[in-house]
């Protein structure tokens, strides 16, 4: 099969000897006047597990596997993922009705055969499995380096946090790796049938007539899909506010990590940039639910338990985080280059709660990174990550959402993480070498605040080392500068160092050396 797509791929096209074996892949092509954005409703089942002669080569049953490709036209907003989802599951209503479905993203592959069984545990439990709406799994990557380079796969999230979120039955929905109870989402009107198997009676051509119509651009139109029923319309994370949804609406959700392997597995993003477009989208999407009417502190109130109401706003409001983390990154060192003291001096008594908090907060960090499985690496990596993003994606995306609240910008589209990359590329990820490469408006930022960092350090020490009690007036600052300036190193190694096509190119080091000299003129005007 993987020779098969190859050559395909090569090609450009599927060879007709191939589309000739299924009438549903017959309907694309341009002698058809079909296009990806303007289609009509395709479905065909491609094995009817009703049939005799449906089964492997063992001679074990297969089950139902249906080709859909729900309708298309330039004049219907198509909703993204959430209209692909939505019409997926009044397709499936009438192929199967099943009553557990299970939703997985284009790259994720099953790991475990055991996983269905797990998750039928929960939803048969005789004390509260009626009340389970869904069971997720975390979202885990096979691609992973072992010290997690771009901090994909964050294990204090997926074992402390989340599993936290679990235990108030509102574990959040990340819309992958999910079982589902149809009732939950869409209520009994797609879940009359008998035992899940409504469509028993129904000739193959009867079923794919019947679920055309479903997948059709028109037939939402009036209906409470994407409101009541469905995943939710309008948010580039529709799977968290409608988990939420489902949640606030009585529902309880189980958060399971098994713990002998992973479920699911899926394709991390192993170029840096890829990283942070995927989660300038995620944060900007999480921002414009709490600024929505879907905001937990409203929505859920007297919903959801308060814990859980927090716990989602610890995710909503990562794109808040970014000016906070900004005004440090940027506001110490220029400040320590004039002498302008902003924390009390190390000898004063009101030194140590500063010191206090961030120490204690560093080793609670690094203890329970090292207890969820991090090497030291690993959790250093991490914290280098979560201050790239702040210092950029969520810079991004915290503009653009306000920016769009304001109705001063247009809702953007999905903006899709490609994950195909070179050979030499896919080399560096594999021996944790930061992939730059580029000159985006996000490496400036990136590498203008560790060059502002480094003048700071740098320009510090020249003028307080030498001068008595400096670096006693002068001590949070110079620990903070030299923190920033230890994380951004692999920056510094792509600017001045690196000639592989990873490096940081010759623009944005000018670009980001000037503006770093400009904020410290201005600062010394």
């Amino acid at each position: 099969m993987k020779s098969r797509i190859e050559t395909m791929a090569e090609k450009g096209s599927v060879p007709p000897e191939t589309r000739s074996q299924h009438k549903g892949f017959l309907q694309w092509g341009r002698h058809n006047n079909v296009t990806k954005r303007n289609h009509q409703s395709i479905v065909e089942i491609v094995i009817d597990g009703r049939e005799e002669d449906a089964v492997d080569e063992d001679g074990d049953r297969l089950p139902t596997l249906v080709y859909v490709a729900r309708e298309k036209r330039p004049q219907f907003h198509h909703n993204f993922k959430a209209g692909a989802m939505n019409a997926l599951i009044r397709a499936s209503s009438e192929m199967s009705n099943g009553a557990v479905i299970l939703n997985l993203d284009c790259d994720m592959f099953s790991n475990d055969p055991d996983a269905i069984r797990d998750a039928l545990c929960f939803f048969l439990d005789e004390q509260s499995g009626h009340r389970i709406a869904f069971v997720q799994h975390p979202q885990q990557y096979f691609n992973v380096t072992k010290n997690d380079l771009y901090g994909n796969s964050p294990l204090q999230t997926d074992k402390v946090e989340l599993a936290g979120m679990g235990g108030y039955g509102a574990a959040l929905y990340i819309g992958t790796g999910c079982f589902h109870r149809r009732e939950a989402l869409c209520g009994n009107k797609y879940s009359s049938k008998v035992d899940g198997q409504g469509s028993i009676n129904w000739k193959s051509n009867d079923m794919e007539e019947a679920s055309k119509v479903l997948v059709s651009c028109s037939y939402e139109e009036g209906t409470r899909w994407g409101k009541e029923m469905g995943l939710v319309y309008g948010c580039p994370v529709e799977d968290v506010v409608t988990g939420m949804k489902i949640q606030c609406n009585g529902w309880k959700s189980i958060y399971y990590r098994p713990q002998k392997e992973a479920a699911f597995l899926g394709v991390a993003p192993n170029t840096l940039e890829i990283s942070l477009i995927q989660h300038k989208r995620w944060a900007e999407g999480l921002f414009q639910i709490f600024l929505s009417s879907y905001c937990p502190l409203v929505y859920g109130h007297k919903r959801l338990p308060l814990g859980a109401q927090l716990g989602y706003c610890t995710y909503l409001l990562w794109a808040a985080t970014a000016f906070p983390t900004l005004c440090y990154l940027v506001l110490a060192p220029l400040c320590l280059l004039q002498g302008i003291p902003l924390f009390p001096q190390v000898s004063s008594p009101w030194f140590i709660p500063f010191a206090y908090v961030y120490g204690a907060r560093t080793i609670y960090s690094l203890v329970e990174g090292l207890m969820c499985g991090y090497t030291v690496k690993g959790w250093w990596n991490l914290q280098r990550v979560v201050l790239l993003r702040r210092s950029s994606s969520y810079v991004f995306s915290f503009v653009d959402t306000v920016a769009k609240q304001l109705g001063l910008s247009k809702a953007s589209g999905f903006a899709v993480t490609a994950k195909v990359v070179t050979e030499d590329v896919r080399r560096r990820y594999e021996e944790e070498v930061m992939e730059f490469g580029s000159s985006s408006t996000t490496f400036i930022i990136v590498a203008t605040v560790a060059m502002v960092n480094l003048f700071g350090l740098v320009g510090g020490i020249g003028k307080w080392w030498w001068v008595d009690g400096g670096m006693s007036l002068m001590g949070l600052q110079f620990g903070l500068c030299s923190v920033v300036v230890g994380l951004n190193l692999p920056v510094y190694v792509a600017l001045f160092f690196r000639r592989d096509d990873g490096c940081l190119p010759v623009d944005v080091m000018f670009k980001a050396v000037g503006l770093a000299s400009l904020a410290a003129c201005l600062m010394a005007i």
